[in-house]
């Protein structure tokens, strides 16, 4: 494993609140790009901001 992954993993499992709030927001971005139809007005912008605020929740763990 890389060294960044390490780190990544390791703050997960240390901060589960974090982890968990992490994934259920990627998890509301995704859902939102499957079903954009029923999302209202921009869902793919949302689903899209979304995952990338997921994304940088993970990136944070990395580098703590």
């Amino acid at each position: 494993m890389t060294k960044l992954f390490k780190r990544a993993v390791t703050y997960m499992g240390k901060n589960v609140a974090f982890n968990s709030l992490t994934h259920l927001i990627g998890g509301i971005g995704i859902g939102m790009l499957l079903t954009y139809p029923l999302a209202g007005a921009h869902p793919v912008r949302w689903g899209l901001v979304f995952i990338a605020v997921a994304l940088a929740g993970h990136w944070w763990a990395a580098t703590h």
